[in-house]
């Protein structure tokens, strides 16, 4: 008997100790089971982790302050221009942007960072990669001085009638005309872009983005027109529309270096000539494109949920 009872406390021993060992194998199993794979409860099926990056500096609420400077390019445009005495069009008039050579001292003197062309916006983001932008675009618009173009119309005064021949004129020596939109051709404009994450990594991202924007022209324009006082003057002279799309890279989560491409269209029919109060205005269209390149801030960037 006592025998019996000896065996049956070893055999018990035994299967403790068996027990223990399956629970410990059970636990690290379930454990590591736990860290790689997650169970969907709605279907009861396993399914791997996925992760999200702590913050996206575009998401809904961000706001990004922008700043950068551009090249723009124009097509050939009808000019009309008309006041007390005349009312003629010059046809295909060429022109160019003004870019300021590179120096330190010009584009980061805070007395002189808007002589060169430049761009600033701030964007509100109104959903997580769709931003709405408010800013300007200070083109410069030079109408080239070397160039012979076609006359349409009339000019009373003899001295400046006698400047056209077989209808048309000579405008390199200026004494017809100068005209420029130097400080700037100004569009003020609103627009909206979508972000789209094509790159992704701890520290930057790159977003491609595409969007369209309108706005008005206020050009501060520098005008002489046949012996008057030079007009240099803001106004609101009309409206323009583009198309933009942009590539954003942003780096440690905040900084982002944006380079962007425009396609637009502008429509002045009210550019001020003169400095009297008579009603002489020049009006011309024309699109342009535009290259801007800059760098930006985003601020209350929140977390995902």
């Amino acid at each position: 008997m006592q025998t019996l009872s000896l065996r049956l406390k070893k055999t018990l021993n035994q299967m403790n100790k068996l027990l223990v060992v399956g629970l410990m194998m059970s636990n690290l199993v379930f454990a590591q089971s736990k860290k790689d794979t997650l169970i969907d409860r709605s279907t009861s099926e396993i399914t791997e982790p996925t992760y999200k990056k702590d913050v996206n500096p575009f998401k809904k609420g961000s706001v990004m302050a922008f700043w950068g400077w551009n090249n723009s390019a124009y097509s050939n445009s009808d000019i009309r221009f008309k006041g007390d005495g005349y009312d003629f069009q010059l046809n295909n008039v060429v022109a160019h942007d003004r870019q300021s050579a590179f120096r330190w001292n010009l584009y980061f003197n805070p007395g002189k960072v808007t002589v060169p062309q430049v761009n600033y916006r701030v964007t509100y983001f109104i959903k997580d990669n769709l931003g709405i932008t408010l800013g300007m675009d200070h083109m410069k618009y030079v109408m080239d001085q070397n160039q012979t173009v076609d006359f349409k119309g009339y000019i009373d005064n003899p001295e400046y009638a006698s400047l056209v021949n077989n209808g048309r004129v000579d405008l390199t020596d200026g004494k017809l005309l100068t005209f420029e939109h130097t400080d700037g051709l100004n569009y003020v404009n609103i627009g909206a872009q979508k972000y789209m994450n094509i790159y992704d990594k701890k520290n930057i991202d790159v977003f491609w983005s595409y969007g369209a924007g309108i706005g008005a022209l206020v050009p501060k324009s520098n005008v002489k027109l046949m012996g008057n006082e030079r007009s240099d003057r803001f106004h609101l002279a009309g409206f323009g529309a583009d198309i933009r799309t942009a590539l954003s890279v942003v780096v440690l989560k905040h900084i982002v270096l944006q380079a962007e491409g425009k396609f637009g269209y502008i429509n002045m029919p009210d550019i001020k000539t003169t400095l009297n109060n008579k009603p002489d205005k020049a009006a011309q269209d024309f699109v342009f494109g535009e290259f801007n390149f800059g760098i930006g801030y985003t601020f209350n960037t929140k977390k995902y949920n």
